[in-house]
């Protein structure tokens, strides 16, 4: 089973998502990002070139050629085939408003939750989805 961990209390989701996927760059840690909404996936992609100033990120699409030599992974579709061809220590970030379709064989999953009333009543049936399917559950508060 894999360990989730939820991040509770961001002020801006796809912003604090990009902050996320920076330091787990910076850190060497390989990440899919799944969201089946395109559109919100499409928003992710655009900040996560603005991210920082002094930094940037290497993404890209799972359907890019790239793909294989790319640290952050974006994928709104097939993620079973994607994460069969992540590295085995990738972790995956979901942001997407349902679980994802799977985990397959990653360890680590990233829940980024926003102080919106929706987007906490999202994650809290993620929350119980998770936890029914026997999964290690984490809660962290943000700032």
């Amino acid at each position: 089973m894999a360990r989730i961990d939820f991040a509770f209390g961001a002020t801006d989701k796809l912003s604090q998502a990009c902050q996320t996927a920076l330091r787990q760059y910076l850190a060497g840690q390989k990440m899919v990002v799944f969201c089946s909404d395109a559109a919100r996936l499409k928003a992710f992609d655009a900040q996560l070139w603005a991210v920082d100033e002094a930094a940037f990120v290497p993404h890209v699409m799972a359907s890019d050629s790239l793909a294989a030599q790319t640290p952050i992974i974006l994928a709104s579709e097939n993620l079973e085939q994607v994460l069969a061809q992540a590295p085995a220590e990738a972790w995956l970030m979901n942001l997407d408003e349902l679980c994802p379709p799977t985990v397959g064989p990653l360890t680590r999953v990233l829940e980024i939750v926003s102080d919106e009333e929706s987007d906490k009543a999202s994650a809290r049936a993620r929350w119980r989805a998770y936890q029914a399917d026997g999964h290690d559950l984490r809660s962290h508060r943000l700032g």
